[in-house]
């Protein structure tokens, strides 16, 4: 691609040339994530050693040239708060994309550690939050109002977490699937390695929701906060559409009021008429919870936040689909409990009876496991055929 002189001050100046490496005596060793087939586990190899002093000065950097080039352009957007031993590999696995954005941008968020300065090392440009008491979505809503103002309507905004790393086919898979149809494109998510027996665990459970979105052919019911790819006309009508009433969640792109604004997000583009994907290309690898705690308190909020944002938009043709899907899920947690009662019952009489009904039943659960954490490995359908483990 074209390059832009350096010194010049108009654009995107400050954006490293994406084939242009991170200087090693400013943020260590260059991350080697890699990332196979979506069907396959991914290898996450060492994290890129981050150093704790502040960069030295060094000459400007051309960056991609963005405003005479053919075809729309693209604005990664990265929010962040203390995320200094995580947003170099997010920033490098961007400029490594087939497709590398035009502009990256890391909204540091009240940060107090080495963020904004390690961010800076690695091309980015860094927009600091004001006054900022709403967390990621009030972060994002003043770094959008302040970039959506010059970009044309078919220009496309990346949203993605600093704790991501996106496949080099990300940015080009979601435009592919960019037809006028389409709002947003959602990435599919899978687990780092490390983790314990808890990262394990979520890995067969990112497995299991990516094989779940295969076989809707790739249909997005959650644009992911991992990464999202929206046109920007999108977004202004998002914004457009809460400032006319015709949906909540306030006056800006993302809801002040939801928990989950990812959630939120996705009923909002799905109401404006908008179909939301996530095609195989756009996978990604994304933090594990590493204790309970963290777990139980992620997971609590995301249930919470889904449940909130359908009381909020109330039953329509958009939000159907998703409270009949609650409820099968309340139904399913309510029968395993039923089976496991009547299990220990049977066991605490004493004389167990193992009916053909009843070990069938069994089987199915157990199959039901081990199939649909195939593509996560045999290591991971063994843990899955245990069925208690899993359950516990």
């Amino acid at each position: 691609p074209l390059v832009r002189p350096p010194g010049r001050t108009s654009g995107v100046t400050g954006v490293r040339h994406p084939r242009a490496a991170p200087r090693p005596d400013l943020v260590g060793r260059r991350p080697t994530d890699s990332i196979a087939h979506p069907r396959q586990e991914f290898t996450l190899m060492r994290r890129p050693r981050i150093t704790r002093r502040a960069p030295r000065a060094r000459a400007p950097l051309p960056g991609r040239q963005d405003d005479t080039g053919p075809g729309p352009r693209i604005v990664a957007l990265i929010p962040a708060h203390n995320e200094a031993e995580r947003i170099a590999a997010s920033i490098a696995a961007l400029f490594r994309q087939e497709e590398p954005p035009h502009r990256v941008v890391v909204v540091a968020d009240n940060c107090t550690d080495e963020t904004e300065a390690i961010a800076r090392a690695n091309g980015a440009t860094v927009v600091a939050s004001r006054d900022n008491r709403h967390k990621k979505a009030g972060a994002l809503n003043q770094a959008l109002d302040g970039l959506l103002d010059g970009p044309t309507a078919d220009d496309y905004v990346l949203v993605q977490d600093a704790d991501t790393t996106l496949r080099p086919s990300f940015l080009s898979s979601a435009i592919a699937a960019m037809d006028r149809t389409v709002g947003a494109v959602g990435g599919i998510f899978y687990g780092e390695r490390g983790g314990g027996l808890l990262g394990a665990l979520q890995r067969i459970e990112f497995h299991r929701y990516a094989r779940e979105i295969a076989r809707r052919g790739y249909r997005a019911d959650v644009l992911t906060g991992t990464a999202t790819l929206f046109r920007v006309r999108t977004l202004r009508e998002v914004k457009d559409a809460r400032l006319a009433g015709r949906i909540g969640g306030g006056t800006s792109y993302y809801s002040l009021a939801s928990l989950t604004e990812d959630d939120e997000i996705t009923k909002a583009v799905r109401t404006l008429g908008y179909r939301t994907v996530s095609p195989p290309g756009c996978a990604v690898v994304t933090e594990v919870m590493t204790s309970l705690p963290k777990l139980w308190h992620q997971r609590l909020r995301w249930q919470r936040g889904a449940l909130e944002n359908l009381r909020d938009y109330g039953w329509t043709k958009v939000t159907a689909p998703y409270i009949v899907r609650q409820g099968f899920m309340g139904l399913s947690v309510l029968f395993l409990a039923l089976y496991l009662v009547f299990t220990g019952w049977m066991l605490a009489r004493g004389r167990p009876e193992f009916t053909p009904f009843w070990t069938a039943v069994g089987a199915v659960f157990v199959a039901e496991k081990v199939v649909t954490a195939r593509g996560a490995g045999w290591k991971a359908q063994a843990l899955a055929s245990t069925l208690a483990v899993e359950l516990a």
